[in-house]
């Protein structure tokens, strides 16, 4: 029998695990989802590191170490040297797909989200620290993230764009990165800068589950991502992109995020089963990832967009969802929760270096 994970992979999608600790990195945890569940990457962020950080001790030694340093630097210090070791894991799958596929992502701090010029500074310190040629910066897909964008592509950053909720935003962190790669073009740089563009999909319906009738629960975010995924089709087939490829350039690949189902009485699967795309990635929780392992179905390709997207939509407009209004408040309030989750990550690390000292 065929396991779900590989047939996923099978159908052209990438399946990255959304989750990153100390023990499973140690353990062989992280090995085992590469080799028997075709886990070919992962994704972090403030709160799956503060998660990992207030868990336990594994921090402690390293923190220790650093000495009396601001929790900001032994922060950035401790998550570089968990995605290094993630990194080497996955180093394998880079080699193999030529570098499509295989990555880690660290991301820039939360507080940074309205600051273009800073984001860009931290950007390019961090992919220096950290040295590692399978890892993205992640930048937040917000107004002035995307201005730091087109830059760092420019200055040949692998970025993952992270905080997209629509196909606006989608649209406009799309160009910020065509724009990068064309200025490179134009000044002779090599093109071959990776990108994933990553779609916040379950807050969509959490978000509306007290405000729509029964019928229209766990729908919105899928014609969301039916809207995103018709432009990413249109991108690729878009003569900019090519004559882009033409001279080496490759795709910003379409990352679905937040796939971890909230709803008790849905599907715990749901946002994997349906939301399968070739040439994407879907990044899923550990527990998502173990429920689709186990009784997950991977036997249809998302249709393209079209009529369905279209009424599911206007219905939710009827219902007075305006889409694109909701999606900025979603990408404020999404920046605003991993600020907190910063906020309480560097307080942890802050009474553990006090502690040690």
């Amino acid at each position: 029998m065929d396991h779900p994970t590989r047939t996923l992979n099978g159908l052209g999608q990438s399946l990255w695990l959304d989750n990153i600790t100390r023990s499973m990195l140690g353990d062989g945890t992280l090995l085992g989802y590469r080799e028997q569940k075709n886990v070919t990457g992962l994704t972090s962020n403030p709160t799956i590191f503060a998660q990992a950080i207030k868990a336990g001790k594994d921090y402690d030694a390293s923190i220790r170490a650093a000495g009396q340093v601001e929790p900001e630097t032994a922060f950035f210090g401790l998550a570089i040297d968990d995605l290094r070791r993630a990194a080497a894991i996955f180093e394998p799958v880079y080699q193999h797909t030529h570098g499509v596929d295989g990555w880690v992502s660290l991301e820039v701090s939360p507080l940074l989200a309205n600051d273009t010029s800073r984001t860009i500074e931290q950007a390019v310190a961090l992919h220096k620290q950290a040295s590692v040629r399978n890892l993205f910066i992640k930048v937040p897909g917000t107004p002035a993230g995307v201005g730091a964008i087109e830059e760092l592509i420019f200055r040949g950053v692998p970025i993952n764009v992270t905080l997209l909720f629509s196909a606006e935003q989608y649209q406009a962190a799309a160009d910020a990165w065509l724009r990068g790669l064309e200025r490179r073009h134009a000044a002779g740089l090599d093109l071959d800068v990776a990108s994933v563009a990553s779609v916040f999909i379950s807050r969509w319906d959490v978000k509306v589950a007290d405000k729509v009738p029964a019928d229209l629960q766990n729908k919105l975010g899928f014609a969301v991502c039916g809207q995103i995924y018709a432009k990413y089709r249109q991108l690729l087939d878009s003569p900019r992109l090519q004559r882009l490829q033409n001279a080496g350039a490759r795709v910003q690949r379409l990352l679905w995020a937040s796939t971890g189902t909230k709803d008790p009485k849905a599907s715990d699967v749901m946002y994997i089963e349906n939301l399968i795309a070739p040439l994407t990635v879907n990044t899923m929780p550990e527990k998502t990832l173990l429920a689709f392992a186990d009784h997950g179905k991977a036997e249809q390709l998302m249709a393209l967009g079209g009529d369905d997207v279209d009424s599911t939509l206007a219905r939710f407009e009827a219902a007075g969802i305006q889409v694109e209004p909701l999606a900025q408040t979603l990408q404020e309030e999404g920046a605003e929760a991993f600020v907190k989750s910063w906020r309480e990550l560097l307080d942890t690390i802050g009474e553990r270096v006090r502690a040690t000292a």
